[in-house]
């Protein structure tokens, strides 16, 4: 049988809705002994609850869901010897706009602690600047956030994969 060789210390995958995203991220840390999927997201209403049940259901047995919707970097800190997926960096930028949090702080304190860790991580988000320039002032600086996360994140990545259509593109391999 052939051995896999193992994940890259830091991976960020990104994509849009719906582009396989996920999958590859999760297809990344298989193999790791006890990994665990550190979800971002707030359940706010019935349809977000379902998505959550469905994909927790889809996870049974193989993963340990962890939740924690602003405290990313000091979660990540206390799970430093497991192998984490982030699911999503997007909605938790979205979280800490809604609550009135320094994005710009938590950014940097997530970006700091991800050389510290000892196991492989995970992060997905999604690219939300392909489209059209957004209407509100709101959505712009959303917009203009999540491209500024990604970037950080990117640049202290061992890894970098865009996912399209189910296909992903390395963007950076520092390993190559």
């Amino acid at each position: 049988m052939e051995r896999m060789a193992p994940p890259p210390r830091v991976t960020l995958v990104l994509g849009g809705a719906r582009s396989g995203k996920s999958r590859h991220a999760e297809g990344v840390l298989a193999g790791c002994r006890d990994p665990v999927y550190l979800a971002t997201a707030e359940i706010l209403d019935a349809e977000m609850a379902e998505r959550v049940a469905r994909h927790r259901a889809a996870r049974a047995g193989s993963w340990e869901t962890v939740e924690e919707p602003l405290a990313l970097p000091e979660r990540l800190a206390e799970l430093a010897g497991r192998a984490v997926l982030v699911e999503c960096l997007t909605l938790w930028l979205s979280n800490l706009m809604h609550a009135g949090r320094d994005v710009e702080r938590a950014a940097a304190a997530l970006v700091e602690i991800l050389p510290r860790r000892a196991a492989p991580t995970v992060l997905v988000a999604n690219e939300v600047g392909l489209g059209i320039v957004p209407e509100n002032a709101l959505a712009r600086a959303f917009r203009d956030h999540a491209g500024r996360l990604n970037q950080r994140v990117a640049e202290a990545a061992d890894r970098v994969v865009l996912v399209a259509a189910g296909l992903p593109l390395v963007l950076k391999d520092v390993a190559a």
